[in-house]
């Protein structure tokens, strides 16, 4: 998206605008406005071979666009930003053409063919015209147009490159260029910005009602909701999830119409045919099914073995993790004599889940296991230096059963040892993290509060939205630097509970 970077030799600006060396001199001081030369972009390959002083360059756009406003050399600058009459012949729309970009809508107008190419990729309007330059123009275009990815004061925002000069990108006016073409030109939304459409589209045409097609992710759920190998709980929780990611697309479709189409600034109205609406005769679809019931049916994907499940499961992992069965990733070193070795003796190995799979996240996995006390997947994997690591997800919640919190160790994240002789990762949510230490001006108010919670209750449901709310004391006595494995004891945590911390 935007205009590309371009950056032009002395012998360059030289040939673009038609004079010799001494030419240039001579402008650099006739012109005050003539655009300063500047330093090379960095070259990581400069440092090899002989050592060379830098050779001044220009900006192709701003020169470009300084000829163009500059009487002497309009006719070298950029074709859509030189100063034109008011009462030039309306152009005509002359059909589509496949470019190596997607299709596009060709326009003969007083100032030559303007290709349009609806995409608002990066280089997209230099790589259309460098392919005609290359061809030798057969088409006699004379600049290529591509979609800026924004609003301008007329219209969809435009990069141009001419043929002339294709590796110049410059910012085009949408309202100039539906002037030379005499109507208003046609505008797709991103998702219904189908080659199709664009290549059967006519001027005064209705907008085309289209269904918006499916992205990767809905696509994946769906084929999950309609596996007979999960139960009728997880169909639902695929199908809501479904739902919800349509429902979103066409919404935003709708916007973007709604955004593009609308009228431009003072009382002329943007010249913009809306080409294509969604198709909203099933929308919007159902969502929003009993969270009890969602939570269950992804509960049991997570147990499955099925692939079906893994990329369902990662889509939930990266749309709504609140709907899955554990909190936030955590990752200790494999190390003996540590809280966390304690912990690992009660893991018990078991072959892969989907849940295991996706918190590998692509990589090597050793050993697959399960805390039996939580359900929560663990596995032992190499870190990104060879060395062993204990990866997990935070447990939303401990088991109680009438215990209490009796300590917490602090080793790379926080353990919770109780009263009934276990040792637990502390509960987390998805969204979180536990930490402790000083945080360059953060706090570690989210351990605090989980802290806070379990001291009253070792089941409590965590609720981290308001995080920064934990006991001040808490915070204060976790913002200190704690080495890896301190241990502190339930009335610790207490006292610091209730006591205030002192201020400076």
């Amino acid at each position: 998206m935007g205009v590309s970077d371009s950056y032009l030799s002395r012998a360059e600006v030289q040939q673009i605008l038609g004079i010799n060396s001494f030419g240039l001199w001579r402008l650099a001081r006739k012109y005050d406005d003539f655009p300063q030369p500047t330093e090379p972009p960095y070259n990581p390959f400069a440092g090899f071979g002989e050592k060379k002083e830098p050779e001044e360059v220009w900006d192709g756009t701003q020169v470009y666009r300084w000829a163009a406003d500059t009487p002497e050399f309009t006719h070298r600058g950029a074709v859509l930003l030189r100063p034109r009459e008011k009462d030039l012949p309306a152009g005509r729309w002359a059909g589509f053409q496949d470019t190596v970009r997607g299709p596009a809508l060709d326009w003969h107008t007083a100032v030559g063919t303007i290709r349009v190419v609806h995409c608002d990729d990066r280089r997209v309007a230099t790589d259309v015209a460098s392919a005609l330059a290359a061809s030798g123009n057969p088409d006699s275009v004379v600049t290529v147009c591509a979609l800026y990815g924004d609003m301008s004061f007329r219209g969809p925002s435009l990069v141009a490159s001419d043929t002339a000069h294709p590796g110049i990108e410059y910012e085009a006016d949408w309202g100039d260029v539906a002037a030379l073409a005499g109507q208003d030109l046609p505008w797709w939304p991103h998702l219904l910005r189908l080659p199709q459409l664009i290549r059967e589209w006519q001027p005064g045409a209705p907008a085309a009602v289209v269904e918006v097609p499916p992205n990767a992710n809905e696509k994946i759920l769906r084929r999950a909701a309609r596996n007979d190998a999960f139960d009728v709980t997880s169909h639902l929780a695929a199908t809501d999830m479904a739902n919800d990611i349509r429902n979103e697309r066409i919404d935003h479709t709708t916007h973007d119409n709604e955004i593009f189409g609308k009228e431009g600034y003072g009382e002329t109205p943007n010249p913009v045919a809306i080409a294509a609406v969604p198709d909203t005769s099933h929308h919007p679809l159902p969502v929003g099914g009993e969270r009890q019931i969602l939570k269950a049916g992804w509960t049991k994907l997570a147990l499955s073995n099925h692939p079906d499940a893994v990329a369902a499961l990662e889509v939930a992992v990266g749309r709504e993790p609140a709907l899955l069965p554990f909190g936030a990733l955590a990752e200790v070193p494999v190390s003996t004599g540590t809280i966390s070795d304690r912990w690992t003796r009660r893991l018990t190995m078991c072959d892969p889940t989907a849940a295991h799979v996706v918190l590998a996240q692509g990589k090597k996995a050793d050993a697959f296991f399960i805390d039996p006390l939580t359900d929560m997947p663990v596995l032992r994997t190499p870190d990104d230096g060879g060395r062993p690591v204990w990866r997990f997800y935070a447990p939303l919640s401990l088991p109680a059963g009438g215990a209490e919190l009796t300590s917490v160790v602090l080793h790379h994240t926080v353990w919770v040892l109780t009263s009934d002789d276990h040792v637990h990762p502390a509960p987390c949510t998805p969204s979180e993290h536990l930490w402790w230490g000083n945080g360059g001006g953060d706090r570690p108010s989210e351990a605090a509060m989980v802290i806070d919670a379990l001291l009253d209750d070792l089941g409590a449901t965590l609720n981290l939205r308001e995080h920064w709310k934990a006991p001040k004391g808490l915070t204060a006595l976790l913002n200190e630097d704690h080495r890896q494995g301190s241990e502190l004891t339930r009335s610790t945590l207490l006292h610091a509970r209730m006591t205030p911390p002192r201020t400076n």
